[in-house]
């Protein structure tokens, strides 16, 4: 680790603990040519998986966009953040634990929506209806209605 102060190579870590829920470990290091310190961040390098479209387009893995999605869908609701983030972190871990390099679009909706399902109704009925493009009231009218048998059924 090169110092920011004077280029030096050799420095010793000094106190090293881990932060962001375990998955970074935060490093305080002291140069040892001019004896200043500084902070390093260590993290798991993660290989990128590409999300494929539905028009055939690729773009990388963006849990950011998986949140502000389930953001807007949740807006006005009495859903906590902590319950979006935990759902954001589950579809994320999902996600890479699929060993796949490549997703499509279609399976990650589908993760938000059973996501959505167990956490507000209100929220996975707004997901659905721009997820799946209700073209008209009776498409979502279908929607509600298989909602409400499997409520009335016990599931």
């Amino acid at each position: 680790m090169r110092c920011l102060y004077c280029n030096c190579t050799e420095s010793k870590v000094i106190d090293s603990r881990s932060a962001d829920d375990d998955r970074t470990i935060r490093r305080r290091r002291e140069c040892i040519g001019c004896g200043r310190r500084f902070t390093t961040y260590e993290t798991i390098e993660v290989a990128p998986i590409l999300v494929v479209k539905s028009d055939g387009n690729r773009q990388a893995f963006d849990k950011g966009k998986i949140k502000r999605g389930i953001i807007k869908a949740c807006e006005k609701r009495p859903v906590p953040i902590e319950k979006i983030d935990e759902l954001v972190e589950d579809i994320s871990k999902r996600v890479y634990n699929s060993m796949e390099q490549e997703i499509s679009s279609k399976q990650i909706g589908e993760m938000v929506m059973e996501g959505l399902k167990g956490l507000d109704e209100v929220a996975y009925v707004r997901y659905a209806s721009v997820y799946r493009s209700f073209k008209d009231i009776s498409s979502f009218m279908s929607e509600l209605q298989s909602m409400m048998e499997k409520k009335e059924s016990g599931q």
